[in-house]
């Protein structure tokens, strides 16, 4: 009958062996485990904004290479009307430097706009590379916390390793 009614003493040591385990957990454990938490939580956040800030930039880089494509399609547009007002004098000669212009100012504007995408393209890449290490280096370290789990990684890469220099 014992087993199922414990004794008051018993009960009484339970409790403050809990009470000292709670103490220590809300002393020492518990800010620890919300310090950590909250420092994912600004790490998280300002992973966000950055690639809020990324795609703004992305975004204001699209909108500056339709205004100067515009503004390449309106200076084409003035050259040729230009060169059709002086067509009857030199009609040749200004057809082809209104052609010439335009195509340059075209492949200058394109050029220009293609180096700026890139250049935001690969911003945009090294902080996902970057940010991807980062995860992958916390994931690998949660991972191969002890010499056991690190261990049994060695093993099994070594194990593979020599299975394909035997397969080869």
């Amino acid at each position: 009958m014992s087993l199922i009614t414990p004794e008051f003493g018993l009960l009484f040591w339970m409790a403050v062996v809990f009470l000292i385990v709670l103490f220590v957990l809300w002393r020492w454990g518990f800010p620890a485990i919300v310090g950590m938490v909250n420092g994912r939580k600004a790490y998280i956040d300002e992973s966000l904004r950055k690639a809020h800030e990324a795609n703004e930039k992305l975004a204001n880089i699209q909108k500056e290479s339709e205004a100067i494509l515009q503004e390449a399609r309106q200076k084409q547009a003035v050259i040729l009307k230009e060169a059709a007002d002086t067509r009857d004098s030199i009609v040749q000669q200004a057809q082809d430097k209104a052609r010439e212009e335009g195509n340059r100012l075209i492949n200058e504007a394109k050029a220009e706009i293609e180096s700026e995408k890139l250049a935001a393209i690969n911003e945009i890449r090294s902080q996902v590379a970057e940010l991807s290490v980062k995860v992958a280096e916390k994931i690998l370290r949660r991972q191969l916390d002890t010499d056991d789990k690190q261990m049994d990684v060695i093993d099994r890469m070594l194990d593979e390793v020599s299975t394909e220099s035997e397969n080869k």
